[in-house]
């Protein structure tokens, strides 16, 4: 996966002018822009809602809406945390609870450094193994927060 390009006004009214001609285009155009950018910067607001004939609130409330758009650049590494049923079973909310305190901030928080940014993910498929995560496209079975801390530190490296 490329590094994300640095935010442009004009290379993001260029991605709006491609895609406003869709059907629902709100959702391709965000997902165009994070996708190019990395996050969905504040000045692409008006863009959308000038070239889609929207309120900025409409704009910014379809952002707010679904959580996979980011407003900020996400860390160099992204974890993702389940909190599905099975892993909530196995004691994952206590655990999310103390990773997040550890690394010093909340969910879809990125850590001061701007290494590590944390997302909740509703089931990755390791039931029989939880609590599970992922860190970029590796999953970590039977979570916990010594295990996430050493995966962290070994993809660092």
């Amino acid at each position: 996966m490329s590094s994300p390009e640095p935010w442009s006004a004009s290379r993001a009214a260029g991605i709006v002018a491609e895609h406003k001609h869709l059907e629902g285009a709100t959702l391709p155009i965000l997902h165009a822009l994070q996708e190019e950018f990395g996050y969905v910067d504040e000045a692409a607001v008006p863009i959308i809602a000038d070239a889609l004939n929207l309120s900025r609130a409409e704009v910014h409330g379809c952002i707010t809406f679904y959580h996979d758009f980011r407003k900020a650049p996400a860390g160099r590494q992204q974890v993702k945390l389940c909190r599905a049923e099975a892993c909530q079973a196995m004691g994952s909310d206590r655990l999310h609870g103390e990773i997040l305190q550890r690394l010093g901030i909340d969910w879809h928080g990125t850590t001061a450094d701007g290494e590590v940014t944390v997302e909740p993910v509703y089931c990755l498929g390791l039931c029989s193994n939880g609590p599970a995560a992922m860190i970029g496209e590796e999953p970590l079975a039977r979570l916990s927060a010594d295990s996430l801390d050493a995966a962290l530190k070994e993809s660092r490296a």
